[in-house]
């Protein structure tokens, strides 16, 4: 009688990566509803319970898309108090450096 060892295990496949735009595409036509999850599965090669929780993530992120942002790159805020206070500054600080100038006479004409 043959010794009982573990049984062979098949090659585990590659994890597949799958673009966002792929995911997209897969839970907008689960969202669509005119296929069933199990014909998507079969037509995209994915997992029945993966197309859900793609569908589950668009439905529960589309909010953000209307929301505050819009889904664009939002401009930074501009404090035009601490501009106008750094512009008086260097006003100052060029106007105080041309006076010296002019009485060391090394400026000679006006630009």
């Amino acid at each position: 009688m043959p010794a009982a060892g573990p049984a062979p295990r098949a090659a585990t496949p590659p994890r597949r990566n799958h673009t966002p735009a792929f995911k997209a595409k897969v839970a907008l036509a689960a969202i669509k509803g005119d296929r069933t999850i199990a014909q998507l599965a079969e037509q995209f090669d994915v997992h029945p319970n993966q197309i859900t929780i793609w569908k589950s993530q668009l439905e529960n992120g589309a909010a953000d898309v209307f929301g505050p942002g819009g889904g664009k790159a939002t401009e930074p805020v501009v404090d035009v108090k601490a501009l106008h206070a750094k512009i008086g500054e260097l006003t100052l600080e060029n106007d105080f450096l041309e006076g010296a100038l002019n009485k060391a006479g090394l400026l000679s004409a006006k630009r």
